[in-house]
């Protein structure tokens, strides 16, 4: 059996994380799954596995007391976050000694991760290995095995920056392919890469579990989730929900996810008396998610950018609705205007609140664009992208 090794930051909360438990399960069966894991976020995965999947954990002390204020960031891989905090709190205020001991800290947990992952690359004796961020891509094109074939697989939008896209661009040249979970960002790469030995090939994500029943859409809730980040817009949406709420009363707001941003959604909350209408639930668990969007009638997408949306496919998987601004590139490829939910153009926030507004006023409009939405659903089972997969993989074969 033929051995598949997939490289991660960590296996906590996130789109990434989500999709790598999924592939690592599909895979399972017909290979010998590896996920080599730089960061233990906590004693179990946020995801269940595939008994046959092993987990290699290569950093498995915790982060350093004297950077411990900055552990999320730091297992996030957001290091440039961090040295932005460490200036703001400590050089800018004249604390110099603090800054360079944090610092110094930070920097030491950005060299371990990179000598850990080579050390791996340079041992493993995998037939085939995917890496799933842009600095996973130069280490496997640096460092693994000549004979191992290499796939990169991008789950970020560049969304207008190309320091990032010339980025990613680098790192994958000596891959021999390039995984894109939409078509939009499968042109693009595509293009750039077209002059080197690395082939793009567009693979979606995919549903976590079947397809499953319909939810009845009756029940006055409506549901959003995601991790509370700047980028997903959940801010947006409480402003959104604050004028819903006044004309709409008794329609509840449950917003499943956590992040950095839970402070200052709590504080809005507070500050607009509506801790009685909106939940934020935290992190939860697929089971719970499903139960919460069984009881849900419109999903709701405030996000400014995402590659491919899989909370939008799940949500569709139980006949909901779904609504967002196209900034979100991924949503653009999913949502069909006004056939299983709406687009809103330019981020234009009453343009948002209308379709929201008709669509808990008709009930029958609902029913219709949930329909819809569930045929959409089962595009991206586990049954059907599995295929795509292993095509893929089946040409490692053909190169040895």
């Amino acid at each position: 059996m033929r051995k598949v090794s997939i490289l991660s930051l960590h296996l906590g909360y996130g789109g990434i994380e989500k999709s790598i438990a999924a592939l690592a399960n599909i895979l399972a069966p017909k290979y010998n799954v590896e996920i080599a894991c730089i960061y233990k976020l906590q004693e179990k995965s946020a995801f269940e596995f595939d008994k046959r999947v092993k987990i290699k954990y290569l950093i498995n002390t915790d982060i350093p007391v004297k950077v411990q204020s900055y552990k999320v960031l730091l297992q996030r891989g957001e290091y440039g976050k961090v040295f932005k905090k460490l200036w703001n709190n400590y050089f800018k205020k004249l604390k110099f000694i603090s800054f360079f001991k944090n610092t110094f800290g930070v920097i030491s947990i950005y060299i371990k991760r990179n000598l850990l992952m080579k050390k791996y690359l340079k041992k493993t004796d995998a037939d085939i290995i995917i890496s799933t961020r842009t600095f996973l891509n130069e280490l496997s094109s640096n460092y693994a095995p000549s004979k191992a074939f290499k796939i990169g697989w991008e789950h970020n939008h560049y969304h207008g920056n190309m320091k990032y896209a010339v980025d990613v661009i680098r790192s994958v040249k000596k891959l021999n392919y390039f995984v894109l979970v939409s078509n939009n960002l499968y042109n693009f790469y595509s293009e750039k890469l077209k002059d080197t030995n690395c082939k793009c090939i567009f693979i979606p994500n995919v549903l976590d579990g079947d397809v499953l029943k319909k939810a009845p859409l009756n029940e006055e809730r409506l549901i959003s989730v995601g991790r509370l980040s700047k980028e997903k817009g959940q801010l947006d949406l409480l402003k959104i929900y604050n004028i819903i709420s006044n004309d709409y009363p008794t329609w509840h707001l449950d917003i499943i996810g956590d992040g950095p941003e839970r402070e200052s959604l709590e504080e809005y909350i507070d500050s607009h008396n509506l801790k009685d209408k909106v939940t934020l639930h935290g992190f939860r668990d697929k089971k719970y998610i499903d139960n919460m969007l069984d009881k849900s009638s419109i999903y709701l997408m405030s996000s400014y950018t995402e590659s491919f949306g899989i909370v939008l496919i799940e949500a569709m998987s139980h006949g909901v609705p779904c609504i967002a601004f196209d900034s979100a590139e991924g949503a653009c490829e999913l949502i069909s205007s006004g056939r299983n939910g709406y687009l809103i153009k330019n981020r234009n926030f009453y343009a948002y609140i209308k379709k929201v507004e008709d669509l808990i006023d008709r009930k029958e409009e609902r029913m219709a664009l949930g329909s819809e939405a569930f045929e959409t659903s089962k595009k991206y089972t586990s049954k059907k992208v599995a295929t795509y997969w292993f095509d893929l993989l089946e040409k490692s074969d053909k190169n040895d």
